[in-house]
């Protein structure tokens, strides 16, 4: 039996499941959890919990995370990522570095967030990504989740690009649209990397595909 606390790198169009699927075919009978969902667009940082330490899930879902996200100004798709139809569009204002980092500055500390339709919380027994699957849109009641800290790394007159330390529960879809909200237009994820979480980021995790040779090292 292995008892692990394992962070992996997930690679982008894999889900998070594929991840667990993966390393528990090559650890049965043990059991694997992991610790926060990760889009299949994004890539980063999934941190696992095997055997004995998939008690210890609910710690880690509760440590900071860190993500690098690339907005794209001016469209907004049904899934506010790049995997989704266009559903808006509107006019970019003109951009500095003042205004985004004003706007930015507002989204610290606790907010209020309504999370995506195409996301796996569910309502009535159902994750809303299948009522929305079908055209029908739920209502969200918006949640508060914490913001510690935005970065803004870069921007183009359509894009910008922010680093993103925040608590348990943040979509950062969501973000993203509520901060194209802001600085008046509309925008959806291009990019995500989630690059720490805890004390886990790229400099102390593992690639799927070396996963055997770790698993080896510790026989």
């Amino acid at each position: 039996m292995i008892d692990a606390i394992i962070p992996v790198w997930k690679p982008v169009d894999w889900t998070s499941f594929d991840v667990v699927k993966k390393i528990r075919a090559q650890i049965k009978p043990a059991k694997v959890g992991h610790t926060g969902t990760l889009d299949p667009f994004a890539e980063g940082i999934l941190v696992l919990c095997t055997g004995k330490n998939t008690k210890r899930v609910e710690e880690f879902m509760d440590k900071e995370k860190e993500y690098i996200a690339k907005i794209q100004l001016g469209v907004e798709t049904e899934t506010l990522d790049s995997t989704g139809k266009i559903e808006k569009s509107a006019n970019i204002p003109r951009l500095s570095e003042e205004l985004i980092k004003g706007v930015l500055n507002r989204f610290i500390g606790d907010i209020l967030q309504e999370p995506p339709m195409y996301s796996a919380l569910k309502v009535n027994g159902q994750p809303l990504y299948k009522y929305a699957r079908k055209g029908i849109d739920v209502k969200r009641e918006k949640r508060i989740v914490n913001i510690n800290d935005i970065t803004l790394i870069q921007f183009t007159q359509d894009s910008i690009t922010i680093k993103v330390a925040c608590g348990r529960g943040t979509y950062i879809r969501s973000l993203a649209k509520d901060i194209a909200t802001e600085l008046n237009t509309v925008g959806h994820l291009v990019k995500l990397v989630r690059t720490r979480i805890g004390e886990f980021d790229e400099n102390n995790c593992i690639e799927v595909k070396d996963f055997p040779k770790w698993l080896s090292a510790r026989a």
